[in-house]
């Protein structure tokens, strides 16, 4: 008898989840995209969002919530009503690098509640034209015969091109000078301008720069060669395997959005990432689509946030902390 009470007590308790699941989405869903109009989160928040929204028979609304690298908007979604009617598009930075940087508002793994991973690019290191090395091993040997001698642009201190640098700076022993800009733009211009030698940045933002000759490829962060770019290297093929360097997107609920909510949301997510049409929209971005389980991109954010905090306690990096 008591078995059958409390069976029945946990059933009364799942029964509004189970009907809201059911009825799942019975209205629009807002979706926050922690950038500008225009930028990576934004181009895939918009094209995976359609598709959601032609599935489901349901709007998804775009909200733009730029600020502090993507942490405003990802702290919105945290905070918000745990019904699955609002989610977001959040990036690497907000999720696996910023809770180690600075005093962020929200755990990553209890306030959020992972969806799917939906996408990663890969960093790509490049060097000025000028700079008179053309592959790896003798990028590395300029640098070590002239230590402190050499820079390395970045998006801003504790963004992922940042760290790439500096996973890039420990893992070949090699002394070069992090100059930090306020965005990708500027840290191209001055490249192009010989102003600094080198840098790590998403695959899209280089790629016409190499294919202008302005800029030098050496490799990309990534396990398999780039579709966009499959004659550069990657970091693994020219001896520098542990160079892993990739951006992400996934998309995350608030913590307590019930398991059932989450489900529907994964399936239904995961079919627009999968529809080739979406896939064709994101071609020209670089992406690679990824569409996992809740389960699966929890793993992921768990093992990038360790290796991340890794890089910036060995390359003692300044935290807010």
């Amino acid at each position: 008898m008591k078995v059958r009470a409390a069976l029945a007590s946990a059933l009364l308790l799942l029964w509004p989840a189970l009907g809201q699941a059911e009825d799942f989405p019975a209205r629009s869903i807002r979706l926050i995209v922690p950038f500008p109009p225009g930028g990576p989160n934004d181009i895939i928040a918009r094209v995976i969002g359609q598709r959601m929204s032609e599935l489901m028979k349901q709007p998804v609304v775009i909200d733009n919530r730029g600020g502090q690298g993507g942490v405003l908007g990802t702290d919105a979604v945290a905070k918000a009503n745990p019904d699955g009617y609002t989610i977001g598009i959040v990036s690497a930075g907000a999720l696996a690098i910023s809770p180690t940087m600075e005093n962020v508002n929200y755990d990553p793994l209890k306030d959020l509640q992972p969806v799917t991973l939906v996408a990663k690019v890969p960093e790509m290191l490049v060097v000025a034209s000028n700079v008179p090395a053309s592959n790896m091993k003798e990028l590395v040997a300029l640098a070590k015969a002239q230590p402190g001698k050499l820079n390395f642009a970045s998006t801003g201190p504790g963004g992922l091109p940042h760290l790439a640098g500096e996973l890039f700076k420990l893992s070949a022993k090699i002394d070069i000078v992090h100059v930090p800009y306020r965005g990708a733009a500027p840290a191209v211009n001055d490249l192009l301008g010989q102003q600094v030698q080198m840098t790590f940045l998403d695959l899209p933002i280089l790629l016409p720069q190499i294919k202008a000759g302005s800029l030098k490829a050496i490799a990309i962060g990534s396990p398999q060669r780039a579709p966009t770019a499959m004659d550069v290297p990657t970091t693994a093929e020219v001896g520098m395997p542990e160079v892993l360097a990739e951006n992400w997107y996934g998309m995350v609920a608030p913590g307590a959005t019930p398991p059932a909510i989450i489900a529907a949301l994964n399936k239904i997510a995961t079919e627009a990432i999968r529809d080739p049409a979406v896939k064709e929209k994101l071609a020209s971005q670089g992406l690679e689509l990824i569409g996992d389980t809740p389960e699966h991109f929890r793993n992921f954010i768990e093992a990038e946030s360790a290796k991340w905090a890794k890089v910036i306690r060995d390359a003692h990096i300044p935290t807010e902390k």
